[in-house]
């Protein structure tokens, strides 16, 4: 008897959805699959909790899967992880612009409400914010039909040539504590920035902005993206 879940039934667990979301997103930024202990590591679960999930969704066409090649999502799975991501991001943008809530605290909430909106009520924000592009974090949000625009051209800070001005595009949310240090240091989202000084052996990195000199641990830069396009030349 075949004990695999329908893809209709899948797609009704908040905790499968998380399991999309993740392998979504990590594969966007690395630009191929991921690995289990990978998930793991990214959800906070045990391997053997993700290598029976994996299972699920294989069984529900929504990944593939090859062992010591990692997890990759099918079409079907895709769609399925973009109409959360559309949920999630759109959730944090009404956060941050309609409740003021800092962007430090958005993706959390998000994550927990992002599994009670139905379409209607996503939508309508999506219709009240204007049909944003991007999240407060400069992460792109998917449009109804799901698409998603193609990434500015952008590199992480860390990459950026000495004294060249660049604007701030993105910003990691997985670590909030770092948003809050970006915070108090004074730099945001869209904020033209110059790298100084790089300290050798991935050390800081000694950054202008809003007129300002600021020390920025490696980790923490390498967590932001910048555009050197012409309109931060």
């Amino acid at each position: 008897m075949n004990d695999v879940p329908s893809p209709a039934a899948v797609r009704s667990s908040a905790a499968i959805e998380d399991y999309m979301k993740a392998v979504y997103s990590m594969s966007e930024s690395r630009g191929g699959p991921v690995q289990t202990s990978e998930l793991a590591a990214r959800l906070g679960v045990t391997a053997a909790s993700v290598s029976a999930m994996v299972k699920r969704l294989h069984g529900a066409g929504l990944v593939d899967h090859e062992p010591y090649r990692g997890v990759r999502l099918t079409p079907e799975g895709e769609r399925l992880a973009l109409h959360v991501v559309r949920r999630h991001r759109l959730v944090e943008l009404f956060l941050a612009e309609v409740l003021h809530i800092p962007w430090d605290r958005v993706h959390a909430e998000a994550e927990i409400l992002e599994h009670a909106l139905s379409d209607y009520l996503v939508d309508s924000i999506d219709e009240l914010l204007g049909r944003p592009r991007f999240d407060p974090h400069g992460d792109p949000i998917p449009a109804p039909d799901l698409t998603v625009a193609p990434a500015d051209r952008s590199i992480p800070l860390t990459e950026l040539d000495i004294d060249r001005t660049a604007r701030i595009t993105q910003v990691s949310d997985l670590e909030p504590a770092m948003l809050v240090h970006l915070t108090s240091a004074g730099i945001g989202l869209n904020d033209d920035i110059q790298v100084r000084e790089r300290e050798p052996f991935g050390g800081s990195l000694v950054v202008a902005v809003r007129g300002a000199v600021r020390r920025l641990p490696h980790r923490l830069a390498e967590g932001i993206r910048v555009s050197v396009d012409s309109d931060a030349a």
